[in-house]
């Protein structure tokens, strides 16, 4: 499979999350726990991994899978990190107001770019970092409201405490995401037997996430097990299969593509929102929407095309150079005869 193609599914699933999510709203909240949907998509996740590598099982060739312990027990460390990290998200919006927020969210593209050349050894050209900072500040202009809003006030009005926490957010995202690309392409595993072990580990940090809040709340809901499904409809169904299906993509593209990939599918991702917004929710578009989509386009262009297509210098002097070539031999042969 393409990674081009499953960098556009990801993309379309990633922008009707913030959708589904809102339809399974009732009356304004949520009549379910939506701390339980990320527990049951990683559910998910893993019980279809299983079935992928059950029918790899079935093959002509097994599936290679390491086993060792000393293998095994990294895979924890991303689900350790993400959950540092919403714990971070937390304390970030203790500071800063929603649109802040989202907007300081743009770093993690940056911060990526960074860790994926710093880690991962991977060398970008100067035209792709152009592109990277490009894209960070397209997404970030099409989520920036007109200079008479009051949040446009309230972007510089915040704590240094919230900035702080938002670049330490940023650099916690895009830690994890480079560290499992570390972890998928460390060795020729099979994409479903890594991805059990790192669904496994997320179910176990997940559940006792939830196992943590009833203890600290006094089981006041009761127990978990009794609640788990409790106000689910078929729309949060479609968020939980959204969710989880995501994450497939996701770890399809570390393992065969990379995490500059994943973050231009999210990034479009944000702007295909925006989009399918005005015609789903009313949500009226601006000038710096319209901005924001040219600026990420330039930058998608720029980073993916090859650099012969985008500098016509070099080849001129190329040119240049075998004509000059070829006039100094014939005035060789003519000075010769």
């Amino acid at each position: 499979m393409r990674w081009y193609v499953v960098a556009s599914a990801l993309t379309i699933l990633t922008s009707s999350q913030g959708i589904l999510t809102t339809l399974s709203q009732s009356e304004g909240g949520y009549k379910y726990d939506y701390a339980t949907v990320p527990f049951l998509a990683e559910i998910f996740k893993l019980i279809v991994s299983c079935l992928l590598l059950w029918r790899e099982f079935r093959g002509p060739t097994p599936p290679k899978m390491t086993t060792d312990w000393r293998s095994i027990r990294l895979y924890p460390i991303p689900s350790i990190i993400y959950l540092i990290h919403n714990n971070v998200q937390f304390a970030t919006l203790t500071y800063v107001d929603t649109s802040t927020y989202q907007i300081m969210g743009n770093l993690k593209i940056v911060t990526t770019g960074i860790f994926f050349r710093l880690f991962l050894k991977r060398k970008l050209s100067n035209l792709q970092w152009i592109a990277i900072v490009l894209l960070a500040i397209g997404t970030t202009t099409s989520q920036v409201k007109g200079c008479g809003e009051a949040s446009c006030d309230s972007l510089f009005s915040s704590p240094i405490q919230g900035y702080m926490l938002g670049v330490l957010s940023a650099c916690l995202s895009a830690l994890a995401g480079v560290y499992t690309e570390f972890l998928m392409k460390k060795n020729n595993d099979s994409l479903y037997w890594q991805n059990i072990q790192l669904y496994t580990f997320g179910s176990i940090f997940n559940l006792a996430k939830l196992l943590l809040d009833d203890f600290r709340n006094g089981f006041e809901n009761g127990p978990l097990w009794t609640r788990l499904l409790n106000g689910y409809t078929l729309s949060t169904w479609m968020v939980v299969l959204n969710l989880g299906s995501t994450g497939l993509l996701v770890s399809w593209l570390m393992k065969y593509a990379d995490n500059i990939v994943k973050v231009y599918s999210t990034s479009m991702a944000i702007l295909l929102t925006l989009v399918l917004s005005v015609f789903l929710f009313d949500f009226k578009p601006t000038l710096q929407l319209f901005l924001g989509i040219l600026i990420c386009m330039m930058s998608l262009h720029m980073y993916f095309t090859p650099p012969r297509m985008l500098v016509d210098l070099p080849l001129t002097q190329k040119a240049e150079e075998s004509q000059s070539l070829v006039e100094g031999s014939v005035d060789q042969r003519r000075t010769a005869s």
